[in-house]
């Protein structure tokens, strides 16, 4: 599930692009999240922060902040990742728990480096999530980028917090473990290997094309040429629509897709369902302290006849603050479906 792609000598800007793979619609909204909001870690209470940066994300079901960017210019992007082991939380150490994951970073970090020394220093935990409405515990990596073309992917493997931070990092898949996609692409010819670069649409093969193509795209002279160009790139890893692998939601088909300018703060929106592109401009919205969180209603907009497109800054409301799910209520509302399961 998903692809990740970093673009840092777009003339000047760096780019980021994501598909997001999944079997099911997720609900998908676009909020702003303004500076100034409180919130704890979603699982114990014990960490709790006030945002310093304002940013714009993209949810699943309006509970989980699955991909965005704040106005510093440091975008995250969530991903599966089935070797995941997040181990037996300790409570002397900090944890977040999945749903709030990204937004810590997005709400308290300027570059990828003031994140990985954040984690290095705390060995912050992961907690693990079920889906209320499914069942699913994801299995998830985090993906941070920045305005200076850093990288970082973040895996919990046998419990332990694996850290791979390099500027040289650009792409992000799933399946195997990113230390393992980096040896699987001497595989191929463009790495020394004998083998022709592979079409599937396998995590690993997608990983060697979106390595293949970013590193050969051609000087953009606008920003909109750059935006074009990573879509190019992401698109040529994107998966088709098909009927689901059971148990395999990394094979699952692309339901959306972003672009991000890091540099200058655009954040472009595509719907694999529907034909529009939305963007947002991060100075064309009210990030300020005490701004109120404002919700663009991807689901009900781009339903419309004609839907929306463009620069839909301005076009966002308020719907009331954005709710994350957290531990002891996703307990609550498993208990009361247990409940009703009952004769």
């Amino acid at each position: 599930m998903c692809t990740r792609v970093i673009w840092p000598d777009a003339d000047g800007a760096v780019l980021v692009g994501r598909n997001m793979d999944y079997h099911r619609d997720l609900g998908t909204n676009l909020w702003t999240q303004p500076r100034g909001i409180t919130r704890d870690d979603g699982v114990e209470g014990t960490l709790t922060w006030t945002s310093s940066y304002g940013s714009v994300v993209v949810t699943a079901f309006d509970i989980v902040t699955v991909d965005g960017i704040n106005e510093a210019g440091l975008s995250g992007h969530l991903l599966w990742l089935a070797e995941s082991d997040y181990g037996t939380l300790d409570p002397s150490r900090p944890a977040l728990s999945q749903a709030i994951w990204l937004q810590y970073f997005l709400d308290t970090c300027a570059t990828v480096a003031e994140a990985v020394d954040w984690m290095t220093r705390t060995r912050v935990q992961v907690a693990t999530m079920v889906d209320p409405g499914s069942g699913e515990t994801p299995e998830l990596h985090l993906a941070l980028d920045d305005a200076t073309g850093d990288s970082a992917i973040i895996e919990y493997i046998d419990g332990r917090l694996c850290i791979h931070h390099d500027r040289s990092y650009r792409v992000m898949t799933n399946s195997p473990p990113f230390d393992q996609q980096l040896q699987l692409l001497t595989r191929y010819q463009p790495w020394g290997g004998p083998g022709l670069l592979p079409g599937t649409t396998e995590a690993a093969d997608r990983f060697a094309r979106a390595s293949y193509y970013v590193d050969r795209l051609p000087r953009p002279g606008s920003q909109v040429e750059a935006i074009a160009a990573m879509f190019s790139v992401i698109r040529n890893a994107a998966q088709p629509f098909r009927i689901p692998d059971p148990g395999k939601p990394d094979a699952s088909q692309t339901i959306w897709q972003t672009v991000a300018d890091l540099t200058r703060g655009r954040f472009v929106y595509e719907s694999t369902t529907r034909p529009n592109v939305v963007w947002v401009d991060l100075d064309k919205v009210n990030l300020a302290a005490g701004a109120p969180q404002l919700k663009l209603d991807l689901i009900g907009k781009l339903a419309l006849e004609g839907g929306i497109a463009g620069n839909v800054s301005t076009q966002f409301t308020d719907c009331g603050p954005l709710n994350f799910l957290t531990i002891p209520i996703m307990r609550e509302l498993l208990a009361a479906a247990e409940q009703t399961k009952k004769p």
